[in-house]
């Protein structure tokens, strides 16, 4: 069922007026009511249709300095993890000398757990993190790294203590620095990219028993690899279905590699597109026919006029072409991008997070729907700004690491993800509580295109929920009613929720 890209069971409730870090987009702009301590920002945040649940500064001053929540310096990588048996959120913050662990389920309170710190304590601007088997596996750029492993199953029923520090459940030896690190969690494989060994392409681990990792192969016929993504590929191209692809992001290609064969890789094809100044990373689309490639150095260079996004036709393997080039709205750097179903979640460095539609991917184009300035010192090339961003938590939590200013906990409001890449769905709509906020009662329009059977749950600031206030049939339009005669003053989120929908507006009760 798709879910609706939205904090859809908790409310966007104010931390206490020294620490306020939560924002409505309004007008054009999140704005926080006090400065955030520790900070080299506090805004406003420039936005449209994306709210800020909380921002944890990483800290004041220097790339040195201490203060601040995550307490480590500038950032750099994110990815995120979901815990199978609570189903509690947690964002994995790559620092330059450590990993911060934040549990985010409560997306307003977020809780600094603790961190892994950097091998040796060494530090380096480059960390990377993904997840495999409840697993968090870590490089880093710095010497004699190599590759940490750590059971994420460690942060269950911890409380916030951000001067926590944990070891390691392994390491692995077998490259002393890794760029990054891609992670195919259908084959349970890890490949190390932009190492000292390969050429800097594909060192290949078998991480199938997580906590004892094995060298399974080495690609390295292309070159530098920088980022990629390996699938088991389910596109178009028949000859490969079932196979295990990587497309890389090779410098100045987009090179594509069949390693089902971890003793022999071949490489199929690279892909080639206008003008490039540094392929950096990029992400399918979910039915594997458009790879989205992000070029970091194209905008820094001046051959390109705004931020460009580069989409490839890869539905041949063997013949990728370039499809179109996608120009966002102002000049600035682009680094890392995902895809969500129908959306694209770009991390463009100073520019912040910009969210765009690819239904028109077939006709050569797509839309920017939603964005968040995670940086409003400035918007321009270079360097500075969101490093990356993680838009897949089921809550529609999407959480954003800007290496200049910090973690973002962000909630885009009116889109709806996991739906192909295709026609826009069907709307629906649903109102604002009128009044609101309310003493007695409140009441919602709800309009859905089609019959379908909807619930609607009252829930308080910790996401409980308190109250079930409908639940039947909407065949076309229906008036909701909630009675706040038994809630108590305070802030609430009314949660409705049908078939091909669900949706969240936020209730003030006053006596």
């Amino acid at each position: 069922m798709p879910r609706l890209l939205a904090l859809a069971c908790l409310a966007l409730v104010a931390l206490p007026a020294t620490a306020q870090t939560s924002a409505v987009c309004s007008n054009g702009f999140a704005t926080l009511s006090t400065t955030v301590p520790n900070s080299r920002t506090s805004g406003p945040f420039a936005c449209n249709g994306v709210d800020l649940l909380a921002f944890l500064p990483s800290c004041s001053g220097s790339t040195s300095c201490t203060t601040g929540p995550l307490s480590s310096g500038r950032g750099n990588d994110i990815w995120g993890w979901t815990d199978p048996t609570t189903n509690r959120e947690y964002a994995l913050v790559g620092m330059v000398n450590g990993t911060v662990f934040v549990d985010v389920t409560v997306p307003t309170a977020p809780e600094v757990l603790g961190r892994v710190v950097s091998h040796n304590g060494s530090s380096s601007t480059w960390r990377d993190i993904k997840v495999y088997a409840n697993h968090a596996f870590i490089v880093s750029e710095a010497s004699g790294h190599g590759m940490q492993v750590f059971d994420l199953t460690r942060l269950r029923g911890l409380t916030a203590d951000p001067a926590r520090t944990f070891e390691p459940d392994a390491r692995y030896a077998g490259v002393s620095n890794s760029h990054n690190i891609v992670i195919n969690e259908d084959s349970g494989y890890a490949y190390l990219v932009g190492t000292n060994t390969c050429s800097g392409g594909l060192h290949m681990v078998d991480i199938r028993t997580p906590t004892a990792p094995v060298s399974a192969g080495c690609f390295a016929e292309d070159g530098y690899t920088h980022d990629a993504q390996c699938v088991i590929y389910a596109g178009p191209d028949t000859q490969y279905t079932g196979r295990e692809i990587c497309f890389a992001s090779n410098e100045d290609t987009v090179t594509i590699v069949d390693v089902t064969d971890k003793s022999n890789p071949v490489q199929i094809s690279r892909g080639f597109y206008p003008t490039p100044g540094y392929t950096h990373q990029g992400w399918l689309t979910d039915d594997h026919r458009y790879h989205l490639a992000d070029d970091e150095l194209d905008e820094f260079f001046g051959t390109v006029s705004a931020t460009r996004t580069v989409v490839m036709d890869v539905s041949d393997l063997d013949n990728p072409e370039w499809h179109f080039d996608y120009a966002g709205p102002l000049f600035t750097s682009d680094h890392n991008l995902y895809v969500r179903g129908r959306y694209a979640f770009l991390s463009t460095y100073e520019s912040g997070t910009r969210i765009l539609d690819l239904a028109g991917l077939d006709g050569g184009s797509m839309t920017e729907v939603a964005f968040f300035d995670t940086h409003p010192q400035s918007d321009d090339t270079g360097f500075e700004g969101q490093w990356s961003n993680y838009p897949y938590f089921a809550s529609g939590t999407i959480v954003a690491n800007d290496r200049t200013n910090g973690l973002f906990v962000l909630r885009p409001t009116n889109l709806v993800v996991d739906t192909p890449a295709g026609p826009a769905p069907t709307a629906f709509a649903l109102s604002e509580p009128t009044p609101n906020p309310a003493a007695a009662r409140t009441t919602l329009a709800l309009t859905v295109p089609a019959p379908e059977h909807v619930r609607a749950t009252v829930l308080d600031a910790t996401g409980r929920e308190v109250a079930v206030v409908f639940e039947g049939t909407v065949a076309d339009a229906a008036t909701i009613t909630v009675d706040t005669h038994s809630l108590a003053a305070g802030a609430y989120v009314i949660r409705v929720t049908g078939e091909s929908f669900s949706a969240a507006r936020r209730l003030s009760v006053a006596r």
